[in-house]
């Protein structure tokens, strides 16, 4: 007699079968669920909604899920309510992207309409699948703007994790963001303050005010933080070139807490701890040796992943810290044919600034002969293009003098009395990158090594 029950108790019987204990494959819930499949195309669509969020809930499977999501993805016309969007973006979008392209049409259709926790749940839901929707995104943050209210902590935290995760930068809303997050900062647990500040640094945002307020939080509950997590905002800071006005107390308390942890943390988490020391010029010459003696450098040989890939290059620039920056230190340095400078660059495709150089450049100067382009140098930087000029500023051919800063050099002269190196760094950040490329701290450790190294800089963007 199954057929003569009405549909919202039908759907109420396949949700409450498994719970009473038969078995999913038993007789019972499959007579149920071959109902529920007959009936599909009749079935209003916020019914056919709740069982999608149900069944997906569930992690149901066989035919029925499924079929529910085709009928979905032909039928999204008919949404109408903000709830149902969200709902189904955030606990069944991951199971069908055609769907979800669907759901994202639709969400910027009634984007004006969502409440802040709604628009939290759009924005998370395309962070956990990886889909950065722009249209969406700029229309999420242009609402959310129009929040007058304090938005609660949740959303704050969410929002700022989403932005991250998609690498989407508004600066309007980070600067909200980040205003409305420092109250709150005493209430955070220490765990939620390092997930912050590692999500502004990778969004290149810095807060001032936030930041002191994170170096203070980190003073105040120094025992709390886990050595993890205090290496996480150390990372952030260094990643934002942000020296704390409290330096001397912050950075007395991070050594004291890394001082005998370096056996215990991970070998790709202690190369970006002590790059972060070097580029906040921290780092001590225990540091440096333990990051670039050969038991340390056994432990990254044979790791092709991407993370070792950055690892090594990291540690280019810690050496050329030691080399260049650390006065007495002695060594250990890395070895001769780990300094290659011809790391890959296959599949990197020239912008449009790097084609001007190389074009521009010879004919301002005067010949190919006289300009050196793409120098990978044994710092680990790249320098898009070098020139050397004489004491009266004439260029001179680059490649008939001796260059230290490349793994082989071509030519064995010494540079004249009064002759310089000119490195061009050109400079590619997105145009809301705000506050400035001044602030990132990869930039302006760059711009110490070669500075340190002998050159003049001449920066173009």
């Amino acid at each position: 007699q199954i057929s003569q029950v009405w549909n919202a108790p039908l759907l109420q019987l396949l949700r409450s079968l498994p719970a009473l204990g038969l078995a999913r494959g038993g007789r019972q819930l499959r007579s149920v669920e071959q109902e529920v499949l007959w009936r599909l195309r009749r079935l209003p669509l916020r019914q056919l909604a709740q069982l999608a969020e149900q069944l997906a809930g569930q992690g149901h499977e066989g035919p029925l899920l499924p079929e529910v999501l085709r009928k979905l993805e032909l039928r999204w016309t008919e949404l109408d309510g903000t709830r149902t969007v969200v709902t189904l973006m955030a606990k069944v979008g991951h199971l069908s992207p055609a769907l979800m392209e669907r759901l994202e049409d639709k969400a910027l259709e009634l984007a004006e309409q969502f409440d802040p926790d709604e628009l939290r749940r759009v924005a998370l839901a395309l962070a956990l699948q990886q889909r950065r929707s722009v249209p969406l995104l700029r229309a999420l943050s242009y609402h959310l703007l129009q929040k007058p209210a304090e938005l609660p902590l949740p959303v704050l935290t969410d929002l700022l994790f989403a932005y991250s995760k998609l690498n989407f930068q508004q600066p309007q809303v980070l600067h909200r963001l980040s205003l409305e997050l420092q109250p709150h900062l005493g209430t955070l647990s220490p765990a939620q303050v390092s997930r912050c500040a590692r999500s502004f640094a990778s969004l290149r945002w810095l807060s001032r005010p936030l930041a002191e307020a994170i170096a203070q939080y980190s003073l105040d509950n120094a025992q709390k933080l886990s050595v993890t997590q205090l290496c996480g905002i150390l990372v952030s800071f260094a990643r934002l070139n942000f020296q704390p006005s409290s330096g001397e107390e912050f950075f007395s308390m991070v050594h004291e807490r890394l001082q005998g942890q370096e056996q215990q943390l991970d070998t790709h988490l202690l190369t970006d701890v002590v790059w972060s020391l070097c580029v906040l010029q921290q780092a001590r010459p225990c540091h440096l040796r333990h990051v670039l003696g050969t038991e340390f450098l056994s432990r990254l040989r044979g790791d092709t992943s991407p993370r070792a890939q950055s690892s090594w290059l990291k540690l280019l620039h810690i050496n050329a810290t030691a080399r260049l920056e650390a006065q007495g230190y002695q060594g250990p340095f890395l070895p001769p044919e780990a300094l290659g400078g011809d790391r890959d660059k296959d599949g990197e495709k020239a912008t449009p600034l790097q084609r001007g150089l190389r074009e521009a450049l010879p004919g301002a100067l005067g010949g190919p002969e006289l300009i050196r382009h793409d120098v990978s140098t044994v710092y680990g930087w790249d320098i898009d293009a070098e020139a050397v000029l004489d004491s009266d500023n004439k260029p001179l051919p680059v490649r008939d003098f001796s260059a230290p800063h490349l793994p082989c050099s071509e030519g064995t002269k010494a540079l004249p009395a009064g002759a310089r190196r000119v490195a061009v760094l050109r400079w590619e950040l997105p145009q809301f990158s705000s506050p400035g490329r001044e602030l990132l701290g990869r930039g302006c450790l760059a711009r110490r090594h070669l500075r340190a190294a002998g050159f003049l800089l001449a920066e173009v963007s």
